[in-house]
């Protein structure tokens, strides 16, 4: 069984796409970021992305090491 580059990579993207969209839900009412992003939550939308983005690396991760272990 070798190293698998998804774990660290789907971990630190689920890392920060949290932060990210935690930081977009905590500040959508300011009206700053309505003024720049066309009235858009972009961090809360992005930090979704990013959040989906490393479950799905975590989960292959985990099909993979399930194979390998047979």
């Amino acid at each position: 069984m070798g190293f698998d580059i998804r774990l660290p990579i789907g971990l630190m993207f689920t890392l920060l796409g949290a932060l990210l969209a935690v930081y977009g839900w905590m500040t959508r009412g300011s009206s700053s970021y309505v003024e720049h992003s066309l009235g858009l939550n972009v961090n809360a939308w992005w930090g979704l992305v990013l959040l989906g983005f490393g479950l799905a690396l975590l989960c292959l991760a985990e099909i993979r090491r399930r194979r390998s272990l047979f």
